[in-house]
């Protein structure tokens, strides 16, 4: 599809709608505006915008789309899969200037945000009211960067991921018609759930502005353990022992003893270099916490768990935690110079045993440096590699090691993206995954965005022709 290039008019045109100081082509803003946090190479928009209202995106999607210039949302650039990159230039609209509070309804378990509003620095507010929202991407992304991605995190498998937690959203179009989606309400059967359909879109059906998102109360109490095992086909037995049993942990979370390793390079109280299942219930009730505790020690030790460690305090809790979220950067840093690419497929959680086993063996199959950090409450298998993406040789066999491994996932009734979405690098799967449903997605993308500007060459493969299926 052809856009248009910025002329001295269009930035004439948006310097009336944002004002001089909020719109930049310079270079330095340009570059940090290029890439997010992954392999994906950088692509340079023509022009960064720091919309200030709805109104304002509505008149910049407008003039876009009749110029037919590319528009690509921009949270906190933390995404893993190229979701943020301006793969066909154009201009970037970043939502820092969009970053408010705008209600607390503690009452109502509810809170109105605009997009650029931090997940950490929102819920540190919240918990001011003894609330908090509970998806958890680990890094501090943006709400409306969460919601682009349907972001999930450690909590999924207690609270649901953030299409699970949001109520109504505010959205503009590619023609700059402004929609509302949802209500309030906590439930509805109101016509065709709007809502549902742009969280996870990726920025490529509509740009959200303001969103209602469900709350929950801050737990009183927590009972936290670390499991450790021989295998981590082991710690995933156990982990579907855990909820075949009936409980409803918190978090369960896999490292392997690779993960460790490099972890233990960063911490001043090593870890044993074991794979490692971390458990948290949360609750109200001590004696509910400790018995459902109790129950996991049983199936972790009928699983082979080589030692059980629980009754972990407050403070030794947080740090678990704080290790597993910085984990990802910790293996960053442990490759310097290097390309990291992280693969989330996720499958049934009867099946999840089998992925990791495989997926493991896959990699070492094809010589690949790789380690364990799972979600595996939800069935989330982080697998992440390190390497030379320029390194024709390692590229190959990357390429054919995650072709496998996704392939694998989806036979097994799973997916290619738990929570990190297509982006650039899994479009190439969607056709695997969704068969007859692809020219579905394709017509609500032509009918919303017919001439295709909202962050073009992400999730539809034919979007953009050559902007790069890699892995």
């Amino acid at each position: 599809m052809a856009f248009h290039r910025l002329d001295e008019n269009d930035m004439r045109a948006l310097e009336s709608i944002v004002s001089p100081e909020r719109i930049s082509a310079g270079e330095s803003n340009l570059h940090l505006h290029s890439m997010d946090q992954t392999h994906h190479k950088g692509y340079l928009p023509e022009a960064v915008l720091w919309p200030g209202s709805t109104d304002e995106v509505s008149a910049i999607l407008r003039l876009a789309n009749q110029r037919r210039i590319p528009v690509t949302p921009w949270g906190a650039g933390t995404s893993l899969e190229g979701n943020c990159c301006p793969v066909a230039g154009g201009i970037v609209l970043d939502f820092q200037e969009m970053s408010r509070i705008l209600a607390i309804r503690a009452e109502d378990f509810q809170v109105d945000v605009e997009p650029g509003v931090t997940y950490k620095d929102m819920n540190r507010t919240l918990a001011r009211s003894g609330l908090f929202f509970p998806p958890d991407p680990g890094a501090n992304a943006t709400i409306g960067g969460m919601i682009a991605n349907n972001a999930s995190g450690i909590r999924t498998i207690k609270y649901g991921a953030t299409r699970d937690n949001v109520l109504r959203l505010t959205a503009v179009l590619a023609d700059g018609r402004i929609i509302r989606a949802g209500s309030r309400s906590p439930k509805s059967s109101s016509g065709y759930d709007l809502a549902r359909l742009i969280i996870g879109s990726e920025g490529t059906l509509a740009v959200v502005t303001e969103a209602t998102l469900r709350l929950r109360g801050i737990p009183e109490g927590f009972s936290a353990a670390v499991a450790t095992f021989d295998s981590v086909r082991r710690a995933a037995e156990a982990v579907y022992g855990i909820m075949a049993y009936g409980l409803t942990p918190s978090a369960l979370e896999i490292l392997d003893d690779r993960a460790l390793r490099y972890i233990n390079r960063e911490r001043e109280d090593p870890l044993p270099e074991k794979t490692t299942l971390l458990i948290e219930f949360t609750g109200n009730n001590e004696a509910g916490l400790a018995e459902d505790l109790g129950r996991a020690r049983e199936v972790c030790e009928e699983n082979g768990c080589e030692s059980f460690r629980q009754g972990v305090g407050r403070d030794e809790r947080n740090r678990l935690w704080e290790t597993r979220h910085r984990f990802g950067e910790c293996f960053i840093r442990s490759h310097p110079g290097l390309d990291v690419l992280i693969m989330d497929a996720a499958v049934p959680l009867s099946r999840f045993p089998d992925l990791v086993e495989r997926a493991v063996d896959i990699a070492d199959e094809h010589g690949l440096e790789s380690c364990v950090s799972a979600h595996a409450g939800d069935g989330n298998l982080h697998l992440n590699v390190a390497g030379d993406m320029s390194d024709p040789a390692f590229f190959h066999s990357l390429t054919r090691a995650y072709d496998e491994i996704v392939t694998f996932a989806v036979s097994l009734g799973g997916t290619a993206t738990g929570e990190h979405g297509i982006g650039i690098g899994k479009r190439k799967f969607m056709q695997l995954e969704h068969g007859e449903g692809m020219e579905v997605m394709r017509g609500i993308k032509r009918h919303l965005d017919p001439n295709g500007i909202l962050n073009p060459g992400k999730v539809l493969p034919e979007e953009v022709e050559g902007s790069g299926d890699i892995p």
